[in-house]
């Protein structure tokens, strides 16, 4: 996927850099059995009104689509790449040769429609996409989608990132996350080899704060902004303390044992 500037040069989009999408695939009716509800972002309490989460309400319906994040065995063929509104990486169409069902997984890097995946405890071929056990890798393999001790993928999942597979040993093996940190899983956990695609989603522009509400994210007022009654640093001065929450918890300073 290619960043692109709109040709136009209003003012919402003089500034703005998008990812085009003419290269994707477009839903259809084959798909209507794998959307799964409509989602909405309300920020607020069904019944009272009262703001639960905050910056958060109106923006666009959203589809949920249902993303296979299980480990189960199967071999299917890429039909091609969709844009998925609830994360930031796209999402590839498969079609499995096994079940002969459709299901979306996360998109890896460099794999196109046509290509065969598969997803097997015991594996002879390594190649892109292919999802496997990580005792079957080598060390040095750049891996993502990670679902420690057969559970589902909870790790390496967002837009352009990958981890790297640093040590084995008899039972755990060692992983480097994109944070850098490194964590030891057990060799029974599944990975799939290769990127997250959709790695340029980090050079993103909105160009303008619409597109922002248009996402369910509402305005992030200042606390010195406020009346004294809605937050401590209200009335135009920080009420001579320190930095605090709403709730008056200081911000700053190194927190201690309350001794019982």
């Amino acid at each position: 996927m290619y960043i692109t500037n709109k040709l136009n040069k209003t003012p919402g989009s003089r500034h703005a850099l998008l990812l085009s999408k003419f290269i994707l695939f477009k839903n259809n009716k084959i798909l209507k059995n794998l959307k799964l509800k409509h989602k909405y972002n309300f920020g607020r309490s069904s019944t009272t009104g009262h703001i639960t989460s905050w910056h958060r309400g109106s923006g666009c319906k959203k589809i949920f689509k249902k993303i296979n994040f299980n480990n189960t065995p199967t071999q299917s063929i890429i039909i091609g790449s969709m844009y998925d509104c609830n994360r930031n990486n796209i999402i590839s169409l498969h079609f499995d040769l096994i079940t002969n069902q459709f299901f979306h997984t996360n998109a890896i890097l460099n794999t196109y429609p046509g290509s065969l995946i598969t997803c097997q405890t015991k594996i002879n071929e390594l190649y892109l996409g292919y999802r496997t056990l990580i005792e079957n890798m080598p060390v040095g393999t750049l891996i993502s989608n990670i679902a420690i001790a057969n559970t589902k993928s909870t790790l390496v999942r967002a837009a352009g990132t990958y981890a790297q597979l640093i040590q084995k040993t008899s039972t755990f093996c060692k992983i480097r996350l994109p944070s850098s940190k490194i964590i030891t899983i057990p060799k029974n956990s599944f990975a799939t080899i290769g990127l997250n695609d959709n790695t340029e989603y980090n050079k993103i522009m909105i160009g303008k704060a619409g597109r922002n509400r248009l996402q369910g994210r509402r305005p992030i007022v200042r606390g010195i902004a406020m009346n004294p009654v809605d937050h401590p640093h209200g009335g135009r001065s920080n009420g001579g303390c320190h930095p605090k929450t709403p709730w008056g918890v200081c911000t700053r300073g190194k927190k201690t044992k309350k001794l019982k």
